[in-house]
């Protein structure tokens, strides 16, 4: 059965095309048929305005017509649509969901708690030591840890500090100035008190980890299985945030591994991963190349019933 989901968040649109079988050696039971990345910045604007805009929801729209274009040419049986922080806290987000069922495509909006527990889910492939661990996904408007056994969730949070609004409301210097790498630094940590505790291995997801782990190992091209499971030393990742504030915007799109389409962003992204690991005792950081994409396959395809019940 081919499956797709969609992540829809406040800065990237992610698509996941994969197969399932039942009964299968692979992990997962899910085998990865294609993975798009697209980036409309829904949230483009959203801290100022509480709303989505005009240009932004048009920029979306036009992606997800793109992503059912590509999801109808690989043959998939079952898309689903899922909507993280920049719908959930825009005032104008019903509007905009009225819109996409206009493109025929159902969106369901996710809560913290929801986005969390499918984040943590997605791991489930990685080998990790018997007991706790915790996941990490930084967001573009938000940003959840979630602490749990097996896939047993024990604790999580959201907090609203993501790439893009910490960018948009603290970065306005190109690099930022020491003053507002301290505003970002404060606003960070704030936020952060309210997460619980890291235990056991911390592993990251979602856009801002993998791009961090794409400049690390210094990737021509993004190579999702290099980048999944590479263990970062906080040292590494420490000295990488530091590269980053000091450079402008257009010599970061330069760096190998960074899309340039995250150039702008990806400094508040990584510091806030510095800050959670510096936190935590400065553990090294797992990245994963999953995310809520993945989460969404791993739980929908729990709950289908075998093959041989199916019409």
């Amino acid at each position: 059965m081919r499956l797709a989901a969609i992540d829809l968040g406040t800065n990237t649109s992610l698509m996941l095309v994969a197969d399932y079988v039942p009964a299968t050696p692979h992990k997962g039971r899910l085998i990865r048929v294609g993975d798009f990345l697209e980036v409309p910045r829904l949230g483009e604007g959203l801290d100022k305005t509480q709303t989505l805009s005009d240009a932004a929801m048009e920029r979306t729209l036009t992606t997800l017509t793109r992503h059912q274009q590509r999801a109808a040419a690989l043959g998939v049986q079952k898309l689903i649509l899922v909507a993280t922080e920049a719908v959930r806290a825009a005032r104008n987000g019903p509007a905009f969901i009225q819109r996409v069922q206009q493109i025929g495509l159902s969106l369901d909006v996710l809560t913290g708690t929801q986005e969390a527990y499918l984040s943590f889910r997605s791991v489930s492939g990685l080998t990790l030591p018997t007991g706790p661990h915790s996941v990490l996904d930084i967001g573009g408007g938000s940003t959840e840890l979630i602490v749990g056994v097996g896939r047993q969730v024990t604790a999580s949070h959201s907090v609203p500090i993501g790439s893009v609004r910490l960018t948009e409301r603290y970065l306005a210097g190109d690099p930022p100035s020491a003053s507002q790498v301290q505003a970002l630094i404060d606003a960070i940590d704030a936020a952060l008190v309210a997460l619980p505790a890291v235990q056991g291995p911390l592993v990251a997801v979602a856009g801002t980890a993998t791009t961090v782990a794409a400049l690390h190992l210094g990737l021509a091209k993004y190579n999702g299985e290099a980048v999944d499971g590479l263990v970062l030393p906080v040292a590494a990742l420490r000295a990488l945030c530091q590269r980053l504030g000091e450079l402008p915007v257009a010599k970061r799109r330069e760096l190998p591994g960074l899309d340039p389409r995250r150039a702008d962003v990806i400094y508040a992204g990584a510091m806030i991963l510095l800050r959670v690991a510096e936190r935590a005792g400065e553990r090294p950081i797992i990245i994963s190349d999953r995310g809520v994409r993945w989460g969404v396959l791993e739980d929908l395809t729990e709950k289908l019933p075998p093959a041989d019940e199916r019409e």
